[in-house]
């Protein structure tokens, strides 16, 4: 076998690796990874297309149509094929190979990649030779056609071995490292994806390679989403946007707009990921790519619950679901199963909430993406609570913060893992830059009299690199600047404003409640016998308590909600637009949470320290004009309810007149 190549394959041998069985690839196509959102609108573009220099006349002839309209290309393709007469792959091999390397990547865009697959390995045993751009660009159509662990495995070793046999840094490489960053990415390791991608970024800055430099962007974008890294992500996919805009690629625009909407969502900007996400759908529309729109509903969907907007958030799970199901997305129809039975329990439908998420976890979440199956535990948890199955809740809850504890601690090492080999790549292509420009140097010296313009060369290469030195530095005192910010406000125990902070948040909430003449209520609350958990459980215990009770509450809140750490275990919650009534309904949501949380280790059973918590409320409702006023009245309400025997609300005197004296809690 040559050395960065498959063997070629026989007639009999294609036969064979083309008819594997019908349980394998309904398997296949179920499977889901982190990425199979992406793929299904060709978000892990075909990168290869214009980044191997694929110089026969078929395969430049028809591959741009293939980024502007998939679709097409592969009608075009498919009439070319059946017209070919008999005999065509031995009179012209590569004819026929390019016009399979079209198909193939036409299928990859339009996510059939068992097809996609097929046409790689019918193209594959046409051509040979192990740096040939058209047999490249064959090999990555066929390694990214693979869902399953062991295929994308195969996948890996097929192209470690083809970069064996290119020149380091040359363009096939350069190529081969984007689709090797792809193939990382669909195995759910962002970090060794940034390596490659973050190299082949670097190295693909000469203008020839334009399209391969925005492949490796997009890709990178990825990564960094997935890494935490929202900001850098949405300026590189930024960049990819303007140039497909600029070439006219409706299919990558498709991608892009997915892409963008999907970081703003995860920097919680859910207004902003909508216009994204709808752009998406619109392109995707008009190219006939159902699961891309099926996609790009799921995501407008969770948006739009965010928003608190369940109508609308319903109608577009609803849309999604039916899409999914027909393509035997298991994993993906559990996914949108699982919003609507979160509408359901923001609807007040709690049964009807249970019931699709005890289907969705019948096999404990083994057969979701592993991302997606802490959520579901914690819906369930509300869904139990709401019904009173306090025993089942409990349960839930311990499994969701188990599965996220999980979780958390392998995205901090793959972090860890990525900034390290990040920083690696950097200082590698930075070493061969400086080895570069010292031979320049000497070959100028030897070459005096006829390398003036070498010097100028030189000279605008030297003054690139100065730009790119300030503007990083411009950026990274820009993120020192926010993260001196960001610990002046937060508390560094819980995450969430400190006092500061927090009575700056809350002066602004009352003064747009005052200018729109808005109902504004604000409690205080603060833990029961909280020495007692620190001298039973230790203290370490008592900082878990403050933490876990923050991160919980900050998901049961309202984005417009304030929820600030007052001190000691004390905390203010701010509640805009919310009158006594529909803030106690809040507090109750925080209390089934709090009582959720176990402070000492061993069976959560036996008797020992109870989480809980005393609340005192005020409102704007009868005139407080200023915020000492307002927290003073709550901090009186607290009082009543701590002297009253704690674990109790309480509402001030002033507030109260509409309201119930007291509620136990």
């Amino acid at each position: 076998m040559n050395s960065g190549s498959i063997p070629p394959l026989s007639n009999h041998n294609l036969t064979l690796a083309m008819s594997s069985s019908s349980t394998r690839r309904r398997a296949a196509a179920r499977l889901s990874t982190a990425l199979l959102a992406l793929c299904a609108l060709g978000a892990i573009r075909a990168a290869w297309a214009g980044c191997f220099e694929v110089r026969d006349a078929q395969y430049t002839r028809l591959r741009p149509l293939v980024s502007r309209n998939a679709k097409k290309a592969l009608t075009v393709v498919n009439g070319l094929l059946a017209g070919l007469p008999a005999g065509t792959a031995r009179t012209d091999p590569r004819r026929l190979a390019a016009l399979y390397a079209v198909r193939a990547d036409a299928y990859g865009e339009l996510g059939l990649y068992v097809p996609s697959r097929a046409s790689a390995l019918k193209g594959l045993a046409l051509v040979r030779g192990r740096t040939d751009p058209l047999r490249l660009a064959l090999l990555s159509d066929y390694a990214l056609s693979f869902r399953e662990p062991a295929g994308m495995h195969k996948a890996r070793t097929l192209l470690k071995s083809a970069r064996a046999a290119q020149r380091p840094g040359s363009r096939n490489d350069i190529c081969l490292r984007i689709v090797q960053g792809s193939v990382n990415l669909q195995q759910d390791r962002a970090d060794l994806a940034a390596r490659e991608l973050t190299e082949a970024y670097l190295q693909s800055a000469s203008p020839p390679l334009a399209e391969a430099r925005m492949d490796a962007a997009s890709l990178l974008a990825i990564a960094l989403r997935r890494m935490g890294d929202f900001d850098q992500a949405l300026g590189l996919i930024g960049e990819v946007i303007r140039w497909d805009a600029a070439h006219g690629s409706a299919s990558n625009l498709a991608i892009d707009a997915y892409l963008q909407g999907q970081i703003l969502r995860k920097m919680g900007h859910f207004r902003r990921a909508l216009v994204s996400l709808r752009r998406a759908r619109a392109i995707s529309l008009s190219q006939g790519a159902q699961q891309g729109i099926a996609y790009a509903d799921l995501r407008i969907c969770q948006s739009e619950l965010r928003l608190r907007r369940f109508t609308a958030a319903r109608r577009n799970c609803d849309r999604a679901a039916p899409v999914f199901a027909a393509g035997k997305s298991a994993a993906m129809v559990k996914e949108a199963h699982t919003l609507l039975a979160r509408i359901d329990l923001a609807d007040g439908h709690a049964a009807r909430a249970l019931t699709v998420l005890n289907r969705v976890l019948t096999h404990d979440g083994k057969d979701m993406a592993a991302h997606e199956v802490p959520p579901v535990y914690l819906a369930r948890a509300r869904a139990n609570a709401a019904l009173g199955n306090y025993r089942n809740a409990y349960a839930d809850l311990q499994r969701y913060l188990q599965l996220y504890s999980a979780r958390n601690q392998t995205a901090r090492m793959r972090l860890q893992e990525a900034l390290e080999v990040r920083f690696h790549a950097k200082e590698e292509v930075e070493r061969n830059a400086v080895l570069r420009r010292k031979l320049r140097a000497a070959a100028i010296q030897a070459r005096r009299q006829r390398q003036l313009l070498h010097w100028i060369e030189i000279a605008s290469i030297a003054g690139t690199l100065v730009i790119v030195l300030l503007s990083y530095i411009l950026m990274a005192g820009r993120r020192h600047r926010r993260q001196l910010l960001r610990l002046a406000n937060e508390d560094n125990l819980t995450g969430i404003p400190n006092r500061g902070h927090t009575a700056q948040l809350a002066a602004a909430a009352l003064q747009s409640a005052l200018a729109r003449d808005r109902p504004l209520t604000v409690a205080l609350l603060d833990f029961d016998h909280f020495k007692e958990i620190n001298d039973q459980c230790g203290h370490a215990a008592g900082d878990h308590v403050l933490r876990e009770f923050a991160r919980l509450a900050r998901g049961a809140l309202r984005a417009t909600d304030v929820l600030g750490r007052w001190g000691g275990e004390e905390f203010l919650l701010v509640l805009p637009d919310t009158t006594v009534g529909s803030a106690l309904s809040s507090i109750e949501r925080l209390r089934l949470l709090a009582l959720g949380i176990v402070p000492c280790a061993g069976d959560p059973h036996e008797s020992g320290p109870r989480v809980t918590f005393s609340a005192g409320l005020a409102t704007t409702a009868e005139g407080a004009r200023t915020l000492d006023e307002i927290i003073a009245r709550a901090d009186s309400a607290l009082y009543e309810a701590k002297n009253a025997g704690r674990d109790l609300v309480r509402i001030d005197h002033e507030s109260c007149r509409n309201a119930a004296e007291g509620a136990p809690m």
